[in-house]
């Protein structure tokens, strides 16, 4: 049976599907209710986790936080395989513009900041039209 976090990063991994984006170690760990663990060891163990339940879903859509993975992985090809192109850096790759690649969630505290920056706008353009 799954775990709880296991379940979290599943539902995640749908999410960077749909945008077609990757996401990072501490990105999804994060969204997901937990830390990434040292060097990002928890998040991969409930990669493989998902890999053994779930087949289908997409695992290596979640890199390092830098980007960074070996050459010739089954990661690396999988990505390639949808369309991503990898710059090369020594014995590893990085998805060309990765930043670019990356899923980024907004908070709850994010999306409050903004809907009371709206607010503002909003009262401050009908106090413009008075």
């Amino acid at each position: 049976m799954a775990s709880v976090r296991a379940q979290e990063v599943a539902e995640l991994l749908w999410e960077l599907k749909r945008a077609d984006k990757v996401g990072t170690f501490t990105g999804v760990a994060r969204k997901a209710g937990f830390s990434p663990g040292a060097s990002g060891r928890t998040i991969q163990t409930v990669l493989k986790t998902v890999r053994r339940d779930w087949p289908h879903l997409q695992w290596w859509r979640v890199f390092p936080d830098d980007g960074l993975i070996e050459k010739d992985t089954e990661q690396s090809q999988l990505a390639v395989e949808h369309g991503f192109e990898f710059l090369d850096s020594g014995d590893q790759i990085i998805i060309d513009s990765f930043t670019e690649h990356v899923f980024v969630w907004v908070s709850e505290e994010d999306e409050k900041t903004a809907a009371a920056a709206a607010d503002e706008e909003e009262v401050a353009e009908t106090d413009e039209d008075e």
